[in-house]
């Protein structure tokens, strides 16, 4: 009489979830923006000033 017979079926879905593609996956800081401080109008350049601010905010809690 086998004793380990639920073992067999325990890992079988490991192998069945989806991967995420290398091109899906984010840069370690969460940024994937090409950016051009030359090209920036004002619009980008008070997103920039909120973006620092937000960061600030968050670092300090």
């Amino acid at each position: 009489m086998p004793t380990n017979h639920g073992h067999a079926n325990r890992d079988k879905n490991t192998q069945s979830l989806p991967q995420t593609p290398g091109y899906a996956k984010l840069p370690p800081d969460g940024r994937d923006i090409e950016f051009s401080q030359e090209l920036a109008d004002a619009d980008d350049l008070q997103a920039q000033e909120r973006a620092k601010a937000a960061d600030a905010r968050a670092k300090s809690k």
